[in-house]
């Protein structure tokens, strides 16, 4: 769920339009706007109320305490309301937030006394939407979550008029009591319907003849754009107060909108110095804490993120908007740009990398005017590529650049950017990925260490037991599975899971790390995907190739496989629910993860466990992965996540819990478990369910949890530790403690990530942990040393004993992705220079899609791209199209068109029938271009006068090909050849070749006047002058086109057109089967029995 916030007019205008009460509600909407540029008469035109009523003035700009402020004209005619503007509109006023009062509500005034106003709030928790309603309203009203009475309407349940009388109204006269239930039953439906997420009204006047809506603050939820758009209409989502909307935002918004990946762009001080292009929503938001706690908010220039595997295009677009938004002004210190990230799950780093050196190449020259330092640090698949590319364009740029990868701790370079840590002389880092997948060491199997681990908790819950009998191997895992930790694990090693959607990546990648972990068997029974038949996918398992089922619907797969137990979900948020409620139906699964958030603001509950965001992760080290987590095999085994460690972790962030594995792998003997609930505003599982679990399994002697601004979750552990229910050290950190120093309100990357009340900013909860015991660094800079310092205590103490390492066993690379890495070469299997598909562009000879448009150059300029690969001049482009409209088609008697007519009539489709027609055209028919300018050009070049030419070919018994026709004659002249000729005469340089054929065409005339320069010779001999003097090939090139057969291709491409005509001619006439006349047909004998 995304709650943004729109404007008091939008939310009224939606209330009065859709809300159902049998209150007598004010029912229509009446208002006026204004601005700087209002033309007052014609308002007055348009509103005319406006001169008859006493008013209300008001800014409508996301303004908090418009009363408080004095931001609110009350009972004034319209000369007052001017009087009134002219010492607000375009006034900076100044709270929290600083901005220009530009947007102005003028509404009819409503006279009432104070014991007439009410308040009202409904918003949504995860665990249902609240009613708030405090029997007085107004400016004074004060603390409404002390005063106010609440009521809890619960996922799924409808808000009773008897239980709001009984709970909220008590206070309330009863002549009211009912106009007030009827309409807060109204007002909750029509919130639920329309997807709100909070709603405000304050004061909600109600009269004895009349409810009022005065003052109104709504958010809805956003991601239900696609259920609610009829209704909606296009909603705009004004920026918070303080700060403007930049068109730079909109440009980032509309390439978001129309990605699957994720842009996020927001200017916070466009004059700062201090510029991020962060990948992923956790990571954008620890990057702004960083630069703010050393110091860096009031230089803060940006927040944004890229994360979801944009493409390169995508990537540069985004990269050079924030290049040129930072290239504008010059600021005295010079500026710094930090490129950063976590450790990417499956983006590919060094391909995203390529958009973002693209931009900086093409801005590299106001990049070296404003004194832009570049840090980079990043880490995922192909970061080794990724940096090195980055480090190279510095050098060649003489940018200063400095490249660092997950060696470096993540925040590391903002400390570097703003001069708080010195710039290390980094060595160069691993040439490639591949590095850890190539393992020298003895390939041992994993599941001694395993088993091992399994076992030491098997016997610290065996003395708790009843069971004093020995147990096998095989029996240890299942056993503490069933008996012990049955309430405790999401996961073992023999988890079985069922896919949903065609994701083979992802499935490949938990296929991989099963093989590496040991495991007997893939941890993926059998894939859903509704849109194919069942059939079988083919994937890898360590060496070999195996096979697995796809169901074209759930029922199928559950029955065919009734050991799976969990339900990995990629349906898209538009089918998220419908399939995972049809998943519960099913009680064999007992837990389900979500890689798309679903459009409703209510969660999910499916058995005993759910998790339910956009980047959705969990992995349980040596024994089961969800998808994607942990990223690649190289971070895989880089993090030795392909055995269990001692500390658990629970985050919001899925990008951000690769982070943590890299952290604690580092700090610590390794992840015993992580979670990665999501950064939704209402995630399937809560920080403490999976805190109360890590709690609850021996193997666990540390929890780590990663939190973030925004709900409430993080309250429960302090109580938790407070009443000695967690005692297992916590390691805490929740980042978003830079919303507090900003004077705007900023929407991160995760849709939860906003404080709606000071309880839930980041600041807040870290002291609360703090205070409550649990172990809270300074900053996220901190984090892996407060890890360590907590790790080595339980070392030093004996509660952790590090075990041994053993190497994993080796999974061969991919080809395509060791193709990737550039660790292999292969023979193309085929080769083309003409056109390029892969980018976000289509390119025709190196000339993009849009710049063939843009330049107007036709279809003789495409066939000039693809055919020559040459940008052509203007008049052969002309001369091409004019070729292929003469011919187009010459009438149904020629064979071609013959053949297509009868295939047509045959009943066959269009293709057979052209080809049918193409078949045909061969020297005798329409293939003399090509013959006729080889002959011409062969006679030419030879020195052979014209004379010369008719004679030698008479001797060799040839005929002159392009020479002769069956109808027209010098006396009846064929006007497509004289319109050619005409054509070429006045535009062509030279037409040397032309000249030649005329002369011979004297020559056979005048033996018999049929005997012309046919169209097929004159544009075969124009082709080679055009060629050969257009002065875009050379000789041997012209010979070359000539010699392969390319001029007979304008005759192909220009009687296809009529071979097609014809063919739609026959089906529009409905013509039927052809059979050929007896009397056209000459029956004879064989001539042996004639004679």
């Amino acid at each position: 769920m995304s709650a943004k916030a729109i404007s008091e007019q939008t939310g009224k205008e939606l209330l009065y339009k859709y809300i159902c009460t049998s209150a007598a509600l004010h029912n229509r909407f009446k208002y006026a706007r204004v601005g700087c540029d209002t033309d007052w008469e014609r308002l007055t035109q348009e509103h005319p109320w406006l001169l008859a009523e006493r008013l209300v003035v008001k800014p409508d700009q996301l303004i908090k305490r418009r009363g408080k402020l004095g931001l609110v004209g009350i009972d004034l005619d319209l000369t007052g309301v001017k009087e009134w503007l002219k010492s607000h509109l375009m006034k900076e006023t100044v709270g929290k937030a600083k901005g220009l009062l530009k947007n102005f509500l003028i509404e009819p005034f409503v006279a009432h006394k104070q014991e007439e106003e009410f308040y009202v709030c409904i918003f949504a928790t995860r665990e249902g939407d609240h009613v708030l309603f405090h029997h007085e309203g107004g400016v004074d009203v004060g603390d409404v979550d002390a005063k106010a009475q609440r009521l809890l309407v619960g996922v799924d349940q409808k808000l009773e008029s008897s239980a709001l009388k009984s709970h909220l109204l008590s206070h309330v006269p009863d002549h009211k009591r009912e106009v007030l239930a009827s309409f807060l039953v109204g007002l909750f439906n029509f919130y639920e319907d329309l997807y709100f997420t909070y709603l405000e009204i304050n004061p909600l006047v109600v009269t004895e003849d009349c409810v009022y809506v005065l003052d109104m603050a709504a958010k809805i939820d956003a991601t239900a754009d696609y259920v609610c758009k009829a209704k909606w209409g296009d909603v705009e989502f004004p920026p918070p107060f303080g700060r403007e909307a930049y068109p730079e935002e909109a440009y980032i918004a509309d390439l978001d909108a129309k990605s699957g990946a994720s842009l996020k762009l927001t200017l916070i001080n466009p004059s700062g110095r201090i510029w991020t292009m962060v990948a992923g929503g956790g990571a954008s938001v620890v990057y702004s804490d960083t630069i703010c706690d050393l110091g860096g908010v009031n230089e803060l220039a940006n927040y944004g993120e890229y994360s979801g595997a944009p493409s390169e295009q995508q990537t540069y677009d985004y990269a050079k908007t924030i290049l040129s938004l930072m290239t504008r002004e010059k600021h005295k210190d010079g500026k710094v740009l930090i490129i950063g990230g976590s450790i990417a799950n499956f983006t590919n780093v060094a391909a995203t990398f390529k958009g973002i050196v693209h931009a900086i190449k093409d801005y590299q020259g106001p990049l070296k005017e404003h004194e832009v330092t570049i840090f980079v640090r990043r880490g995922g698949p192909n970061y080794q590529e990724g940096l090195r590319v980055m480090g190279e364009v510095g050098k060649t740029t003489g940018i200063p650049i400095h490249v660092f990868g997950t060696e470096t701790h993540m925040t590391a370079i903002v400390g570097m950017a703003l001069g708080h840590r010195p710039i290390p002389n980094q060595p160069p880092v691993a040439a490639h990925t591949a590095n850890f997948l190539l393992n020298s060491s003895t390939s041992v199997s994993v599941c001694a260490f395993a088993e091992e681990h399994l076992k030491k908790e098997f016997h610290t819950c065996l003395s708790r037991s009843i069971w004093h009998r020995p147990v096998c191997n095989d029996e240890v895992a299942m056993c503490l599975l069933l008996k012990v930790s049955k309430a405790t694990t999401l996961f073992s090693r023999h988890t079985k899971a069922i896919i949903w959607g065609m994701q083979t990546r992802a499935v490949q990648g938990m296929l991989d790390f099963d093989y590496v972990c040991s495991r007997d068997e893939p941890s993926v029974a059998a894939m859903v995907y509704p849109f194919t038949g069942d059939h079988k996918q083919k994937f890898y398992w360590g060496h070999k190739e195996i096979l697995l089922p796809v169901y074209k619907n759930m029922g199928d797969a559950m029955k065919k496989h009734p050991e799976v137990d969990v339900l990995i979900s990629f349906a898209s948020l538009r089918s998220a629910f419908d399939s995972t409620m049809e998943t519960m139906q099913y009680p064999q699964v007992k837990r389900a993860a979500f890689g798309n958030s679903s459009a409703s603001k209510k969660p999910l509950t499916v058995g005993h466990g759910v998790f339910h965001s956009e980047q959705v992760g969990g992995i349980k080290p040596g024994c089961f992965k969800i998808g994607n987590t942990g990223g690649m095999l190289d971070n895989i085994l880089a993090s030795k996540l392909y055995r269990p460690g001692s500390v658990a972790y629970v985050s919001r962030s899925g990008g951000m819990s690769n982070e943590l594995n890299n952290i604690i792998s580092l700090t610590t003997d390794g992840v015993y478990e992580g979670v990665a609930i999501g950064g939704d505003r209402y995630p399937g599982s809560t920080f403490m369910d999976h805190v109360l679990r890590y709690q609850d399994t021996p193997g666990v002697k540390m929890i780590v949890v990663l939190g973030e601004i925004g709900g409430t979750e993080e309250y429960k552990i302090c109580q938790g530790i407070k009443e000695g229910r967690i005692t297992k050290p916590v390691v805490c950190w929740c980042i978003g403690t830079c919303a507090t120093m900003f004077s705007s309100e900023v929407q991160f990357g995760h849709a939860g990530a906003c404080a709606n009340q000071a309880s839930e900013t980041a600041v807040a909860k870290n002291q609360a942990l703090r205070e409550a015991g649990a172990f809270v660094p300074k900053s996220f800079d901190e984090l892996g040393d407060v890890i360590k310092t907590v790790y080595d205590d339980l070392v030093a103490k004996g509660i952790i004993v590090p075990a041994q390492e053993v190497p994993p066993p080796t999974v061969p690379m991919d080809y395509s992705w060791a193709r990737e890495l550039g660790l292999i070469r292969k023979p193309a299997s085929f080769m083309t220079s003409i056109c390029d598909e892969r980018g976000q562009e289509l390119i025709y000879a190196g000339m993009p899609i849009t710049e063939v448009f843009k330049e107007e150059m036709g279809l003789g300029g495409v066939l000039g791209l693809l055919w020559f690969q040459r940008r052509l001049p203007r008049y052969a482009c002309q001369f091409i199209e004019m070729c292929l409209m003469v011919t187009a088609d010459h009438g149904p008697a020629v064979s071609g068109a013959h053949n297509t007519i009868v295939c047509a009539r045959a009943g066959k489709d269009l293709i057979s029938s052209l080809t049918s027609g193409l078949l045909t055209i061969g020297d005798r028919f329409g293939g003399a271009l090509d013959a006729a300018a080889k002959q011409f050009s062969k006679a030419f070049d030879s020195g052979l006068l014209p004379m010369e030419f008719v004679n030698k070919m008479k001797k060799d018994g040839k005929l002159i090909m392009g020479i002769g026709h069956r109808v027209k004659s010098i006396n009846n002249p064929d006007m497509r050849v004289q319109i050619l000729k005409d054509f070429v005469k006045q535009h062509f340089p030279s037409t040397q070749l032309l000249d030649y054929a005329l002369d011979v065409e004297k020559i056979t005339t005048s033996k018999k006047p049929n005997l012309i320069l046919n169209v097929d010779g004159l544009i075969g001999v124009s082709f080679v002058d055009l060629l050969r003097t257009c002065g875009g090939f050379t000789r041997d090139e012209a010979d070359e086109f000539v010699e392969i057969g390319a001029l007979n291709g304008i005759f192909v491409l220009g009687r296809s057109m009529g071979f097609i005509g014809h063919y739609l001619d026959q089906k529009r006439l409905k013509q039927g089967l052809y059979r050929h006349p007896w009397d056209d047909i000459s029956y004879v004998l064989p001539e042996h029995m004639s004679m």
